[in-house]
């Protein structure tokens, strides 16, 4: 199993109604819900975001298929929203998407855009089996650490936050054995091996730090 992104979404709200400040890989913006929710509506709410992927994901399939065809579209938009129904005890969601190309474009290039983007990685994910797994943590758990050092650099290990270490098994078995005691072997690699490996989790359950330096995750 390997996670999509090297750095998973940070969430956090404090006591400002219902404020999100969320961090990715280069920065950070605020979620909130409007005003009607109760939210001061000063970032996009949660189904907005969840359009908006599909818009951009959209967007950017289109671009890479029209570029790499040649065809002369230089500017096509997309819509996105969605509604719900109900059906008995379950909820059906429909999510509509309106794409819209300039003037002029065949009709069997319009039908070829719209199966590429039917097939574009957010719509696949949409429409495939989803299942969303939820963990606990607590600040107390957290702060358990294992060390394990090298002499050059010692790998820490926050055991509560450590969900997926197949990850590591497979990657690097030679310093990570789930079945050997202790199971990180500090002399199974090199150290820039083993710092790669360790950058490489997703959970932040393993960082390195210098030895004699400051912690690098």
């Amino acid at each position: 199993m390997e996670y999509k992104l090297q750095k998973p979404v940070h969430g956090t709200i404090g006591t400002t109604k219902y404020q999100c400040v969320i961090e990715w890989r280069n920065g950070q913006f605020i979620a909130d819900e409007p005003e009607i929710q109760g939210g001061k509506d000063t970032g996009p709410d949660p189904f907005t975001l969840l359009l908006s992927s599909l818009a951009s994901c959209t967007l950017v399939t289109l671009r890479m298929y029209i570029d790499r065809k040649g065809w002369d579209i230089p500017e096509f938009k997309v819509k996105t929203n969605l509604w719900q129904s109900k059906d008995g005890d379950s909820t059906i969601t429909f999510i509509d998407r309106d794409i819209t190309l300039p003037a002029g474009i065949e009709p069997e290039k319009k039908n070829r855009l719209l199966e590429i983007a039917a097939n574009c990685p957010i719509s696949k994910l949409l429409e495939g089996n989803i299942k969303v797994r939820s963990y606990i943590f607590h600040e107390e758990d957290v702060d358990k650490k294992i060390k394990y050092t090298n002499g050059d650099i010692t790998v820490v290990w926050k055991p509560e936050l450590c969900k997926h270490s197949g990850r590591c098994v497979t990657q690097l078995p030679k310093v990570f054995n789930l079945k050997t005691k202790p199971w990180v072997t500090m002399s199974g690699a090199d150290t820039e091996a083993i710092k790669a490996q360790v950058e490489r989790c997703p959970t932040g359950a393993l960082s390195w730090i210098k030895n004699e330096d400051t912690p690098s995750e």
